[in-house]
């Protein structure tokens, strides 16, 4: 069970009581971290709870589970309240490894995880690393100059990252005019929705690299999608085609057929459930047994889908629905535009309205009336953002992914303090 060291101590406490946790791994600085008294074990502490002296060279019984026990705990960010404790299972562990592992040779890649080893994106490219006997680089934190340097150093082939990570990465165009990044053969994208932008610049940074956008839950395994079963070319956009052993279907109302709607997904990997929580684990299943993820995807003519953003991030202003995804797309389109993040502020006439955070290229000079000019020009008037702040970067969660709670907050501070300025004229970074 990896617990997230950045939570409070409250809720690692919480943590640790709910899961019935009964010894703890850590390393000396995050001893701290919580207060339940349990026995630990820490990594480079030198006395009798050393994790050398933990180990016993000595005759080992190996566990054999069944299939259906849990083989790993996974706690949510508990954004709606407690942290969920997402339960899976060691048939689901195994049938992702296998299905991903039996058509390709994993043998000579060397994969660089920056992600945090208590997310599924970094959990489950170690599995498949160590499954498919692979070399795997660890970096304790993303920062876009170390991840350079270890793809540089180790010689990486396979890269793990979320957009935000190359949109940080996009920035740093000194360090990318020398870097040796010819190594990469493949980028996988995911964790958080990519848009052309961000792939275009993943391109630019790794020409000789192979691409793909993934998509994956906590509660559904990171097999959901892959490629056409007609050969066709994956849409730089799209999450994939439905994988063969995985069902699933696009639901808006009562339509189970829908070509938009929230996505369903039933598999192999599925969650077993949330640990001592029956109400909440029938809640987010359908009563023939699918997990209702509360993303909002598309369906293309051809079976690809699309993400367009989470059915919460939706928001309404004077009677259109908004999905900030489908509107931040539209204007990294724009050639100074690195990232850019919609939030809904509070409006008397409109109930919602959307406002922008933009990061923008560090050559550009940009203004307000720019950004809603474009946003008028290529989408529907009721998108376009009533006001726009630029900052220097997004607020970033603790999984790396943009903190849009922490976003919404900084724009209405930035709205309410500061009048509309070119870009250059106020940056802030949080």
């Amino acid at each position: 069970m990896p617990v997230n060291y950045r939570l409070p101590p409250d809720s690692i406490d919480f943590i640790l009581r709910d899961s019935g946790a009964a010894l703890v791994f850590c390393d000396g600085p995050r001893r701290d971290a919580y207060t339940v008294a349990l026995p630990s074990v820490e990594f480079g502490a030198g006395g009798a709870g050393d994790y050398a002296r933990f180990l016993d060279p000595g005759p080992c019984e190996a566990a054999r589970p069944a299939d259906d026990q849990p083989a790993l705990f996974l706690y949510t960010s508990g954004s709606t309240g407690r942290p969920k404790d997402v339960k899976i299972s060691h048939a689901g562990y195994l049938w992702t490894v296998r299905q991903r592992t039996a058509s390709t040779d994993y043998g000579g890649h060397c994969f660089l995880v920056a992600a945090p080893l208590y997310h599924m994106n970094a959990l489950n490219t170690i599995k498949l690393a160590l499954a498919g006997q692979g070399r795997l680089v660890l970096m304790p934190q993303f920062s876009p100059a170390g991840y350079l340097d270890a793809i540089k150093r180790y010689r990486c082939t396979w890269l793990t990252a979320i957009p935000t990570m190359i949109a940080l990465l996009a920035r740093e165009t000194g360090a990318l005019a020398g870097a040796d990044l010819a190594s990469v053969a493949m980028v996988r994208l995911g964790s958080e929705p990519l848009t052309q932008r961000i792939a275009d610049s993943a391109r630019a940074m790794f020409p000789r690299a192979a691409f793909g956008n993934g998509y994956g839950a906590t509660e559904t395994g990171a097999l959901v999608f892959g490629p056409h079963p007609q050969g066709l070319a994956q849409p730089v956009l799209s999450v994939g085609y439905p994988h063969p052993a995985v069902q699933l279907r696009l639901a808006d109302g009562a339509d189970l057929d829908a070509a938009t709607g929230v996505l369903q997904v039933r598999s192999p990997a599925l969650m077993l459930g949330y640990h001592g929580l029956p109400e909440q684990t029938a809640a987010a299943m359908t009563h023939d047994g699918f997990y209702i993820t509360g993303d909002v995807m598309r369906r293309d003519e051809h079976g690809f889908h699309y993400f367009i953003g989470r059915a919460d991030d939706m928001f309404v202003c004077g009677g259109e629905n908004i999905y900030p995804g489908e509107v931040e797309k539209m204007l990294e389109r724009h050639p100074a535009i690195v990232q850019a993040c919609i939030v809904p502020l509070a409006d008397p006439l409109k109930g919602m309205k959307p406002v922008a955070l933009v990061v923008s290229r560090p050559d550009a000079t940009l203004s307000e009336q720019e950004v809603k000019d474009y946003a008028l020009a290529h989408g529907p008037a009721y998108q376009h953002p009533r006001a726009v702040r630029f900052v220097d970067e997004m607020p970033i969660s603790s999984t790396g992914k943009v903190n849009r709670k922490a976003a919404a907050l900084l724009a209405a501070e930035l709205i309410a303090a500061v009048p509309p300025l070119t870009q250059g004229g106020h940056a802030l970074r949080r």
